[in-house]
């Protein structure tokens, strides 16, 4: 998929649909065009411009972790030592690739990096930092925070009407 990095036009109907779609991704077109006032075809026109920009980047099913037995979450600092980091990228890659890790970001301020983690439970997690974090160098130190309970979890991001294109 080609992904136009130009800035998109949104509109009312525009806001309206990736509202729709961030609650409910596999809502029927039908149902989606009745939802914002639009017939079918043009319905679909727009979902496909939207994912041809790029701003719909996917459609994917949230699992249930604590039903799955894998719900033991960690948020992970890494402070590093950049005098012995050769490659920020090649280091970020070594990250991205790991598939304990759900959250991988560069941030200023104290700490460099911060990883969200999910493993099966705490034998797991230490498992992971040996045979994975540890071995990667220019990790200066590794601070961790294990979830005891999560308050909200979403992926829906706060779409303002006020932030459409005009």
């Amino acid at each position: 998929m080609t992904i136009n990095k130009e800035k998109v036009k949104l509109d009312d109907i525009d806001l309206q649909i990736l509202r729709n779609l961030q609650v409910n991704g596999r809502m029927t077109n039908a149902k989606l065009a009745a939802k914002v006032g639009l017939s079918a075809p043009p319905m679909l026109e727009r979902v496909k411009k939207l994912e041809r920009s790029g701003i719909i980047k996917g459609y994917r099913a949230i699992l249930d972790a604590k039903l799955l037995e894998q719900d033991f979450f960690v948020f992970v600092a890494l402070n590093l030592n950049v005098s012995e980091l050769a490659n920020v990228a090649q280091f970020e890659l070594k990250l991205a690739a790991m598939e304990e890790v759900m959250e991988c970001h560069h941030i200023a301020g104290d700490i460099d990096f911060l990883l969200k983690v999910n493993v099966k439970d705490q034998e797991d997690y230490k498992q992971f930092v040996i045979e994975n974090l540890a071995k990667i160098d220019g990790i200066n130190r590794i601070h961790s925070w294990v979830v005891l309970s999560t308050v909200k979890d979403s992926t829906e991001l706060c779409i303002d009407d006020s932030k459409k294109n005009k």
